[in-house]
């Protein structure tokens, strides 16, 4: 099993060195590191460790010209080594590099007192007392503090027993997204582009298709290696480069993400829980532009705070983090801020979401913000998920991006949304995109339905029903018809809704009718019942009764409804028990004739050629009849 494990301290106090005692790997592979006698660059080495364990190491430089290097390095490891040198003790890279440590969530670590040779008996035990009051405080804080001489080889045994120790209890919690942040780019001779970095989560295989974030360019592996052996798969933890085909070095560099295709989004603005170091001279400003690092990204940034102007030094708050270019990450991911001038640390954090669908400040009540503020990558994993359903909206989210705002790999995640959803908290509204919304704004899509349809009833009371657009009109134009279904469909099979044919109701609505328009109701019935063949025209109707046709048409729609009238086009209605008898009368017709013409009907029912034609069309429309050029047949016989 993999693990890997940073290096930590002020320049010169033998971390390199020390490395080479424990593994035999010199880390300066720069001619210019080893002729200025310093760590440049994130140097690599490792060792195999009983029980098949493998540790990964990354030396990391102790100048603070570069910390930004530093930083790289440290947010892929599993744990520090943090190497303090006896004859000079605690200095202030000792000092920001712990810092920096503790802002990137590292939680457990070893630390060795180098040049143990250089030192007498008391300077070393000075020297460890100085160390354990440094360390209280920080996570470090009552570990033991291996004495150690590279030179001698004085405690490199227990040094190295105490590794195996760190490996065998550290905690391994990693997402199923195949994550690979870039430290290096480079070519090589016949194999092209070349890319090393830590596996921070998920895994890969050679012949995978992946996705270079932020730019979005695609490539394959054509090869991988992990501490010069060639591997044909590998699992997060693990050190790796990767042999990219497809991709020159100018398409890639340090900072960008190995992914793949479609696992990850890109952002502009990421939501931060922000932490200023009690060691900061002075306060972090709202507006502030600072150096942010992420991962192996160093850029510039523009800091907002959601509910102050500036941030004291040992304060935690909520704030948003703006860039100049979208960078991709998930929740959980820590990142250090750096002031510009004069260049130290002053802050770090922990990510809580990185996509750009997130509320802006000005949208964020008081509670949300808390609660947003108060998540951990180790707190409740359902109440978390819960509340990025919550700030998502009425719309819902994807299993992608709900594992991005959750940083729960994909199995984790579809236990925890079963769960969630067997007991009413969480519906998946779209089964094949597998869309999920919460039950707190399912509810408010009902109440906005419901809402909806009691509008509509109290403005149209002799309106039995509605239209279903009527109904997801009140959910808001930007609710997804799929959602709209769902919505209706729930509300239905719980009863807040009735069917009433293509239409929808609340379940006690009736029809109901002030005495004036019983009486209207009333005259329209008579005045059809007393000319049964030649029911009145609308036009004279309707003059005769002072209405208009708006208010006459829900009239019409409950005489209809109870089977009093029948239409036959829009301005004409006949008795249902007329309509019987002609109905009667065509059956009879065709038992002695094979058709029908628009004169046999007139002679046959005695109704003009205008309402005539009309019946006949109706009749056809009833499957009755059929139309054969200019007259009808019966339907289903045949000629």
């Amino acid at each position: 099993m993999p693990f890997v494990m940073g290096t930590a301290g002020h320049i010169d106090h033998g971390k390199t060195t020390l490395v080479k005692a424990l593994t035999g790997v010199d880390c300066d592979r720069l001619d210019e590191e080893k002729r200025r006698g310093i760590t440049i660059e994130l140097g690599f080495a490792h060792a195999d460790l009983p029980g098949g364990m493998r540790l990964g190491i990354i030396d990391m430089p102790g100048h603070e010209r570069f910390v930004r290097t530093m930083v790289a390095g440290a947010s892929g490891i599993d744990f520090v080594l943090l190497v303090i040198a006896a004859d000079e003790g605690v200095m202030p890279l000792t000092r920001e590099h712990l810092e920096i440590c503790t802002l990137l969530g590292i939680r457990r670590g070893i630390v060795a007192l180098t040049k143990a040779d250089l030192a007498d008996p008391d300077m070393l035990a000075l020297a460890r007392e100085e160390a354990q009051d440094f360390l209280k405080g920080t996570f470090l804080e009552g570990a033991p503090v291996h004495a150690v001489s590279a030179a001698t080889g004085q405690g490199i045994g227990e040094l190295r027993q105490a590794l195996i120790d760190q490996c065998r209890t550290a905690p391994r919690k990693r997402s199923d997204i195949f994550r690979l942040p870039v430290d290096r780019v480079f070519t090589m001779k016949g194999h092209g582009t070349v890319v090393t970095g830590s596996l921070i989560s998920g895994s890969a295989s050679i012949g995978d298709e992946v996705e270079i974030l932020p730019s979005g360019r695609r490539a394959h592996i054509r090869a991988m290696q992990s501490h010069g052996e060639a591997l044909p798969s590998a699992d997060g933890g693990r050190r790796l480069s990767l042999n990219l085909g497809g991709l020159s070095v100018d398409d890639i560099s340090r900072g960008d993400v190995v992914t793949h295709p479609g696992t990850m989004a890109c952002a502009r603005r990421w939501l931060v829980r922000l932490t200023c170091l009690p060691s900061s001279p002075r306060a972090l400003r709202h507006r502030a532009e600072v150096h942010f690092h992420h991962s192996a990204r160093e850029t510039a940034a523009r800091i907002y705070f959601c509910d102050r102007e500036r941030l004291a030094p040992g304060a935690t708050a909520l704030a948003e983090i703006h860039f100049p270019a979208a960078m991709a990450g998930m929740f959980g991911d820590r990142c250090i801020i750096r002031a510009f001038s004069p260049l130290h640390t002053v802050a770090g954090g922990s990510v809580v979401c990185c996509l750009d669908s997130i509320p802006r400040r000005t949208r964020l009540a008081e509670n949300d913000r808390k609660a947003l503020a108060s998540l951990t990558e180790d707190g409740d994993e359902e109440a978390r998920i819960l509340l990025q359903l919550r700030l998502c909206g009425a719309r819902g989210i994807g299993l992608r991006d709900l594992s991005l705002l959750t940083g729960l790999g994909s199995r984790s995640l579809e236990k925890r949304l079963a769960a969630l959803s067997g007991r009413g908290a969480a519906f998946c509204w779209d089964r094949d995109s597998r869309l999920w919304i919460s039950a707190e704004r399912l509810e408010e899509l009902f109440d906005g339905a419901l809402s909806a349809a009691a509008a509509f009833h109290a403005a149209n009371p002799l309106e039995a029903g509605m239209a279903r657009g009527t109904v997801l009109a009140g959910l808001g134009r930007s609710t997804p018809a799929r959602l709209g279904a769902f919505v209706i469909e729930r509300l239905i099979r719980s009863g807040k809704l009735a069917a009433e044919g293509d239409g929808l109701r609340l379940p006690g609505h009736t029809v109901s009718l002030a005495s004036d328009q019983a009486a209207l109701l009333d005259a329209i019935r008579a005045a059809h019942l007393a000319s049964p063949l030649l029911p009145p025209g609308h036009t004279e109707l309707f003059s005769t009764l002072g209405i208009t046709p708006r208010e006459a048409r829900p009239i019409f729609r409950i005489l209809t409804a109870d089977g009093t009238l029948v239409k036959i086009r829009e301005d004409l209605y006949y008795p249902s028990e007329t309509v019987g008898k002609l109905r009667r009368a065509v059956i009879g017709w065709f038992a002695e004739h094979e058709e029908l013409s628009i004169a046999d009907f007139r002679e046959l029912s005695g109704i003009s050629r205008k309402n005539g034609v009309s019946l006949l069309e109706y009749f056809d429309r009833e499957q009755l009849t059929m139309r054969v050029g200019d007259i009808r047949m019966l339907r289903g016989r045949r000629r």
